[in-house]
């Protein structure tokens, strides 16, 4: 039976789409999934999804606009239609749609997490300010500065990473702030942990994950 899911190890039968198309599909994180009470708490690949739908640890959102959302097992699942802006995958079963928003229907809680550290997690944390002037700086006029410089064993950590002009980083160089005559502005530290949905973005710009991100 499908239950036992050829989905899971990816032994689908293909049709009417390559083997590179159907592996895209079924790898590319497009499933945004929410614990129980509806709040985002995930991102998967369809093929994750799948699992977690066949072995009823979560339900599919069958979704028509904002108005109409509505759970659907994995039995149900399979049979629905596969419309014009669906994904789709082809099994002997026939074509089964792919979701775009499961819920973890045993799952309550809303981890937490940090951001990930990168650039503009960094000029965020910092306001959009120059750490060592206080001038507020468009996204092209900043740039990351290492406190202690790479080239001095500096470390890639929220608190040895500040946003700075790129004027005052290029005249700092691969100098510590005391040497160039700069001092900082405030300690940088790793910022709290967020729950994940604040964190979570809509990077494929999938449409009916809309009302369930703070974007």
């Amino acid at each position: 039976m499908m239950r036992e899911l050829a989905l899971c190890d990816s032994s689908l039968h293909v049709s009417r789409i390559t083997h590179h198309e159907f592996m895209n599909i079924l790898t590319k994180a497009t499933v945004l999934v929410l614990n129980r009470n509806w709040q985002a708490i995930n991102v998967r690949t369809p093929q994750e999804a799948f699992c977690m739908m066949a072995t009823n640890v979560a339900t599919g959102l069958e979704i028509e606009g904002e108005d109409h959302i509505r759970p659907v097992t994995w039995e149900e699942w399979i049979t629905l239609p596969i419309r014009d802006q669906d994904e789709a995958v082809h099994t002997v079963r026939g074509a089964i749609r792919v979701p775009t928003v499961i819920v973890a229907v045993n799952y309550a809680k809303v981890p937490k997490k940090r951001p990930k550290l990168c650039a503009r997690a960094i000029r965020e944390r910092d306001g959009n300010r120059c750490q060592y002037t206080g001038a507020l700086l468009r996204p092209d006029e900043g740039s990351l500065d290492h406190v202690v410089p790479r080239s001095r064993g500096g470390p890639d950590t929220w608190e040895n990473l500040v946003w700075s002009s790129k004027q005052v980083n290029t005249r700092k160089g691969n100098r510590l702030p005391h040497e160039a005559g700069l001092k900082l502005l405030a300690v940088p530290r790793a910022p709290k942990e967020l729950p994940v949905t604040a964190l979570l973005r809509n990077a494929h710009g999938v449409a009916e994950w809309k009302p369930f991100l703070n974007e």
